[in-house]
């Protein structure tokens, strides 16, 4: 059975349905809103410029610390932000074991020690003999084989002395050995500086050798420097003497002038990604290391940060001699 509307309602039907699409073209039709940026993007103060992302690190890089020896971490000496001197204390690895052993190899020297005084008083009782033999002046009263008996016996004590000698060396040796396998349980701040990160807590297990994440990190604040990453293309525009402004992400206005440091010579696959839909992760950069006072901005370690250095324009080549007009700006 079929539902039939009558006839009156047949313009309503339609009337509706050209009201909804006249709304849905309205609605349709009406521009999406252009979302706001969070933050003011940074600007090149210069006219020609090659700008690149910048990793703030400590002025002695970023130190992974590590130990020699694997085990569980009995003590941590410093926290989170602490100073350090180098040769402090930063943690120790349970030195039970090493502790027992050291007194054992102890007692072996000491029992070495004993020995060579014991080897020492038998070689002067031999010579006090041979010496009274010596002495006799009538020749009948000792027998050639008896004075002989004694000059080796004197012999044999003055190689026990030796023997006793070379084993108290040995065992001091061994308690040295000892001593320094305990030494490497505690593990010490390389250079001054700040602990920038702690990886680790009492009861759990160090593993030894290069590990992904660093059981610390250490370095020296007392100035900032900023590692940039320049695209291989731009390199060749590079000048170390070039002024050089940085700022930091999210807040454009602050914005530091920084020092040439250093070039890092070799050229390696780009590693930090600044999120940009268009950047590349194909491509290779030149790495240059500047400075600025760590009290001109509220920067941290590990934080990122617009870099933009003065450079000479890019001039393209032109075919036939054509004249040559300056390029605008820099890629990063």
């Amino acid at each position: 059975m079929s539902l039939r509307l009558p006839k009156y309602m047949l313009p309503f039907v339609a009337a509706g349905g050209f009201a909804f699409a006249v709304y849905s073209v309205v609605v349709g039709a009406k521009q999406t809103p252009v979302s706001q940026h969070v933050a003011e993007p940074a600007r090149a103060p210069f006219k020609s410029y090659i700008a690149g992302a910048g990793i703030i690190e400590a002025k002695s890089e970023n130190i992974n610390i590590g130990t020699p020896v694997a085990g569980i971490v009995a003590k941590i000496y410093v926290r989170q932000g602490g100073r350090v001197k180098a040769g402090d204390p930063l943690f120790l690895i349970d030195d039970r074991d090493a502790r027992a052993d050291l007194e054992v190899k102890r007692t072996a020297l000491a029992q070495a020690r004993a020995a060579v005084a014991e080897a020492g008083a038998a070689l002067k009782d031999v010579k006090t003999q041979l010496g009274l033999a010596e002495s006799v002046t009538d020749k009948r009263a000792i027998s050639v084989d008896d004075l002989e008996h004694r000059r080796n016996a004197v012999l044999i004590a003055q190689a026990r002395v030796d023997s006793s000698r070379a084993a108290v060396e040995a065992a001091d040796a061994a308690v040295k050995a000892v001593e320094t396998n305990l030494a490497r349980l505690t593990v010490r701040a390389p250079v001054d500086g700040e602990i920038l990160q702690m990886n680790i807590h009492p009861g759990e297990f160090a593993q030894a050798g290069a590990i992904a994440t660093p059981l610390m990190m250490l370095g020296n604040l007392d100035d900032l420097h900023i590692r940039v990453d320049i695209d291989e293309n731009d390199a060749w525009r590079f000048r170390k003497d070039s002024q050089a402004v940085a700022s930091l992400r999210g807040n454009s206005d602050l914005k530091t002038r920084i020092s040439f440091v250093r070039i890092e010579p070799y050229v390696v696959p780009k590693k930090s990604l600044t999120g940009d839909s268009t950047e590349r992760v194909d491509t290779r950069v030149m790495q240059a290391i500047y400075s600025f006072d760590r009290k001109a901005l509220p920067a941290y370690v590990g934080q990122q940060m617009d870099v933009f250095i003065e450079a000479p324009p890019f001039v393209p080549a032109m075919p036939d001699g054509a004249g040559n007009a300056p390029a605008k700006g820099s890629r990063s």
